[in-house]
C-alpha cells in the first residue's frame, strides 16, 4: 500500500492456476531461492499518494512496467522532487500533482523538473499544454485582427510556406535557434537546386523548376522577422514557459540595401548586346524618362498617371488609389492617404502602412498641366459614357470609370517602354527614378524624404544620392578645382 513516503514494488501478470486471480506481487517466481530478486522475472513500478484533487478525491502517481529496481527509485524521486517545487504552495502542488497524474494515461514521460520550474517562475499554469510552433503562429497571427491587409499576407506566406513546413511540429518552448538555422540550409539547397536546373541544357530539367523562384537574402531576413515578432508576443506571456526569443539568436549573413543603378550609355550597350541587367533595381537617366513620357503620350488613360509617378515618386497603390478628392490642383497639392494593396489578385484599400506614408506633396506646373488635361479628358469620356460610367471618385481611371487593377498599370508600363526601345525598369523604378532626379536636381533632401514618404533622411539620401554619374562628377571636379587653386565649379539643376 502507497504511503505519503510512496513506495516501489515489483509485480508481475502471472495467474493463480485454481482461482485465476492475478498474483502480481506475491508471484513466488520475483524471487530467487535464495531471497534476491529474479531479474528474469515481472518488472519494477512505484507508486506515491499524490495531494487530493480540487475535489477532495484521493489519488496516486503510479507507474509500472520498468525494467529494473533504478529506474522505479528515479520515477518516485522525480515526483517527490516535482512536488517539492510548490515550496507549500497548495494551488501549485495541486496543479503539479495534475500534470504527474495525466503523464502515464497520456503514454508520456513524467514532467521534465527543470521545465515545470522554469513554468512556475513566469507564473504560468503548469497544467496547460504548451503549444507547437504551428499551433501558436495561427494563434499569434488570428489575435492581430488589426494588421494592415498586405502585413497580413506577408506574415501568413512566411508562416504558410516556410516556418510552419519546417518548424511547426515542434513544441514552442523547444525550439532553437539551430532548428530555424537548419530551416534556412534547406531553403538554400533549394535555390541551389533550381539555379542549377535552370542553368541546365535538359528542357525537361529546365520545365521541373518552372514557377519556381530562389528566395532571396532579403526575403529570409523577413521570414526571421516574422518568426521574431512571433516569438516576442510568446515570450510577454505569462502562461507561457518562454524567456527567450531564439529568433534574435539565428545567424544570417547581412542584407545590404540594395540601391539603384542608373542605366548609363556603357551599361545600356551591354544589354543591348547580351541582355545582361547590371542591378536588380534599375532607373534611367533623365533623357530615357523624357523618352518614355513622350511615347507614353499616346496612350491617354495611362500618361497622366505615369508622368505624375516620375515625377513625385508615388508608389503604385497610391497612384492607383487617388481620390480626386485629395487632389488639388488650384493649390497645386495631393494629399496621399489610401492606396490600393494587391493580395494575390484581390486589392484591398487602405491607409499607407506607416505615419510618413500619410503625407501631402507639391506640384510643379507641368504636372498640374498634365493633370488638369487628363481631368479634362475624363470629364468628357464620363459624358459621352453617361449610365454606363462607374463613378469611383478616383483621379485616374479605365474608360468606363472604373479603377486600375495595380498588376494592369504595370503590365502595361512594361509595353509601353519595350515599344519605346528602353532598356528595362520596373514601375516601381520609375518612382526610384524621381527620387534620384530630385536629389540631381539640388532638392534638399528633407523634402525629397518627406514627398517620398520615407520614415528618415538617411535612408533617402543613402539609397538615392549618388545614382546619377553626371553628379558624382560634378562633385568629383569641384574637389579637383579645389586642389588647383581654381574656382569651384557651380552646380546646376540638371535638366
Amino acid at each position: 500500500m502507497a504511503t505519503r513516503e510512496g513506495s516501489t514494488f515489483k509485480r508481475c501478470g502471472c495467474r493463480d492456476e485454481t482461482t485465476g486471480k492475478a498474483l502480481g506481487v506475491t508471484c513466488p517466481q520475483l524471487k530467487r531461492k535464495g531471497g534476491g530478486w529474479n531479474p528474469s522475472h515481472g518488472a519494477w513500478a512505484f507508486q506515491y499518494e499524490l495531494p487530493r484533487t480540487t475535489d477532495g478525491k484521493r489519488r496516486q502517481a503510479r507507474r509500472v512496467g520498468l525494467a529494473t529496481h533504478t529506474e522505479a527509485v528515479e520515477g518516485l524521486d522525480q515526483v517527490k522532487a516535482l512536488l517539492a517545487l510548490a515550496s507549500g504552495d497548495e494551488d501549485i502542488e495541486v496543479q503539479i500533482a495534475d500534470l504527474i497524474q495525466t503523464a502515464p494515461a497520456n503514454r508520456r514521460p513524467l514532467p521534465d523538473l527543470e521545465e515545470v520550474r522554469k513554468r512556475i517562475g513566469t507564473g504560468a499554469d503548469v497544467r496547460a499544454e504548451v503549444p507547437t510552433v504551428a499551433a501558436w503562429l495561427t494563434e499569434w497571427l488570428d489575435g492581430k485582427p488589426d494588421l494592415a491587409p498586405g502585413t497580413r499576407a506577408s506574415y501568413a506566406g512566411h508562416i504558410n510556406k516556410y516556418l510552419v513546413p519546417h518548424l511547426g511540429r515542434r513544441r514552442l518552448d523547444k525550439l532553437q535557434a539551430r532548428h530555424v538555422e537548419a530551416m534556412f540550409t534547406v531553403i538554400e539547397e533549394a535555390n541551389t537546386h533550381i539555379l542549377e536546373c535552370r542553368e541546365s541544357d535538359d528542357a525537361k530539367v529546365q520545365a521541373s523548376v518552372r514557377g519556381q523562384r530562389a528566395i532571396s537574402l532579403s526575403t529570409k531576413h523577413r521570414i526571421r522577422a516574422t518568426l521574431r515578432s512571433a516569438l516576442s508576443d510568446a515570450v510577454r506571456r505569462p502562461d507561457l514557459p518562454m524567456t527567450v526569443n531564439i529568433a534574435s539568436h539565428v545567424r544570417l549573413p547581412s542584407c545590404p540595401r540594395v540601391k539603384p543603378m542608373v542605366w548609363t550609355p556603357d551599361r545600356v550597350r551591354q544589354w543591348q548586346a547580351d541582355g545582361t541587367v547590371p542591378g536588380e533595381v534599375m532607373v534611367w537617366t533623365p533623357e530615357q524618362t523624357r523618352t518614355f513620357l513622350v511615347h507614353a503620350r499616346k496612350y491617354r488613360w495611362l500618361y497622366a498617371m505615369f508622368h505624375l509617378i516620375a515625377a513625385k515618386g508615388l508608389r503604385r497603390g497610391e497612384a492607383v488609389g487617388l481620390p480626386w478628392s485629395n487632389t488639388r490642383l488650384m493649390d497645386g497639392q495631393i494629399d496621399i492617404r489610401v492606396q490600393v494593396v494587391q493580395l494575390a489578385w484581390e486589392t484591398v484599400t487602405s491607409t499607407p502602412k506607416s505615419a510618413a506614408g500619410q503625407r501631402t506633396i507639391t506640384l510643379d506646373s507641368d504636372t498640374i498641366k498634365a493633370l488638369r488635361a487628363w481631368r479634362r479628358f475624363q470629364l468628357e469620356a464620363k459624358l459621352q459614357a453617361g449610365k454606363n460610367w462607374e463613378d469611383t471618385g478616383l483621379v485616374f481611371t479605365r474608360d468606363d470609370g472604373s479603377g486600375w487593377h495595380p498588376a494592369q498599370v504595370s503590365d502595361w508600363f512594361l509595353r509601353i517602354s519595350r515599344a519605346a526601345g528602353l532598356p528595362p525598369i520596373t514601375l516601381h523604378g520609375l518612382r526610384h527614378g524621381a527620387a534620384s532626379l530630385a536629389l540631381a536636381a539640388g532638392t534638399d533632401v528633407k523634402v525629397v524624404s518627406t514627398e517620398l514618404g520615407h520614415a528618415t533622411t538617411h535612408f533617402t539620401q543613402d539609397t538615392y544620392q549618388t545614382v546619377f554619374p553626371d553628379v558624382a562628377k560634378a562633385a568629383a571636379e569641384a574637389t579637383a578645382s579645389l586642389l588647383r587653386g581654381g574656382p569651384v565649379p557651380v552646380r546646376t539643376p540638371m535638366s
